[in-house]
């Protein structure tokens, strides 16, 4: 990180949807902020820079398919929060030219195949140049990461260590995925379809932990009676990443919860036929979550409609006598924009506030901890209780 930078962090792709609400929550929270927004398009940037209020934000013109122009954006600034996916299409010069000059780096992926090559290219430059470089700073993953950190904590509490067997589960959900995450979806098929390694990644539970796999996890991918909480679930979609991000912070943590560790998602839907019947209706509804109708990349819900969504989710430890201990974790806004654009928004500032944290690319719950869950909850509209 640059402590002499122009900027403490630059939004990149501030005139698209979640960029935006990026932007809106920095100029209504961070009035003091060093911050700047930047895209493809100027007149885009100030139109939006005008209708949010933020009329002395200055713009920045970088694209994707120009290098040279990401190089003199990430020297600007301390920090790049970047909105602009799919990652696997727009992303990867962005995370080298953040790697080769020090400059921190966060986005909102979910495509683990290419966080996986991203590691795998830039790790040891970021780790020389200082740059921390943080995927998945929204609902997926920090909820799930951050969830089962809380858990453990409690679970060491309780039992004298952490423990090797956690569940995730959500109770409930109310909002919309975001479009960029059904583009990326697409784009990460395509990829699998062009390359067999893509594909071996996405069936590897341990794909974003290079040299190190641990026991056969759960796979999650069907509706199943769970005895531990006497009801029935169905897969949960962003299992796939946020399972990923868990391990892999373990593995950044030096495995607090274990090299045995077991971690699964699924969505909770209750007891007896009613919850049996609810689950095969979660599970169909995932079965037709890639067809059209969904909003696209750069469209979104309405102020109403994100103020009105929420999320709670539930983390349970198990002991190996049997003994439980449980966190909960609740958001104030739909999952997919209000609520993310918040948790990157805030995940950024405690980076920038965290200069001695080493460089690498780090999960944001490895990387912040507790220090980002206290942020959450005093900015973000989340809530973290034991239960």
């Amino acid at each position: 990180m640059n402590p002499n930078a122009e900027f403490d962090v630059v939004v990149h792709g501030a005139s698209g949807f979640t960029g935006r609400l990026v932007a809106e929550h920095f100029a209504r929270r961070h009035p003091d902020l060093r911050w700047a927004m930047s895209g493809r398009s100027e007149a885009k940037l100030a139109a939006v820079r005008d209708e949010i209020g933020a009329a002395s934000t200055p713009l920045i013109v970088a694209d994707a398919d120009d290098p040279a122009s990401l190089g003199a954006m990430v020297a600007r600034t301390k920090a790049v929060l970047t909105t602009v996916g799919p990652y696997q299409l727009y992303g990867s010069d962005l995370v080298a030219a953040c790697a080769k000059a020090g400059t921190d780096y966060l986005d909102l992926c979910g495509e683990p195949a290419w966080m996986r090559q991203m590691i795998d290219a830039y790790e040891a430059a970021a780790k020389a140049s200082g740059a921390r470089i943080l995927f998945s700073c929204g609902f997926d993953s920090i909820p799930f990461e951050l969830g089962v950190w809380f858990v453990q904590q409690e679970a060491a509490n309780r039992f004298g260590a952490p423990a090797t067997r956690v569940k995730g589960r959500v109770r409930a959900m109310r909002g919309t995925f975001s479009g960029g995450t059904a583009a990326s979806l697409k784009a990460t098929l395509a990829a699998a379809a062009r390359d067999p390694q893509v594909l071996e990644y996405l069936k590897d539970p341990f794909a974003l932990t290079p040299d190190f796999a641990g026991p056969r996890q759960p796979h999650g991918a069907a509706v199943a009676y769970d005895d531990d909480l006497n009801a029935w679930t169905a897969p949960f979609v962003m299992a796939a990443i946020n399972t990923r991000n868990v391990h892999r912070s373990n593995w950044l943590m030096g495995q607090p919860y274990g090299a045995d560790f077991v971690y699964d998602e699924m969505f909770l839907t209750g007891p007896g036929e009613a919850g049996e019947a609810a689950a095969k209706a979660v599970a169909a509804g995932n079965a037709a979550m890639g067809a059209e109708g969904g909003p696209k990349p750069g469209e979104g819900p309405s102020l109403a409609e994100r103020e009105a969504g929420f999320y709670d989710l539930l983390f349970v430890a198990l002991a190996p006598d049997g003994r439980q201990a449980r966190a909960g974790v609740k958001g104030d806004k739909d999952p997919g924009y209000g609520s993310t654009s918040k948790m990157i928004a805030e995940t950024a500032l405690c980076l920038i506030d965290t200069p001695d944290l080493a460089g690498g690319v780090w999960t944001p719950g490895a990387a912040l901890r507790g220090k980002l869950v206290e942020r959450l909850r005093e900015t973000a509209g989340l809530a973290f209780a034991v239960e």
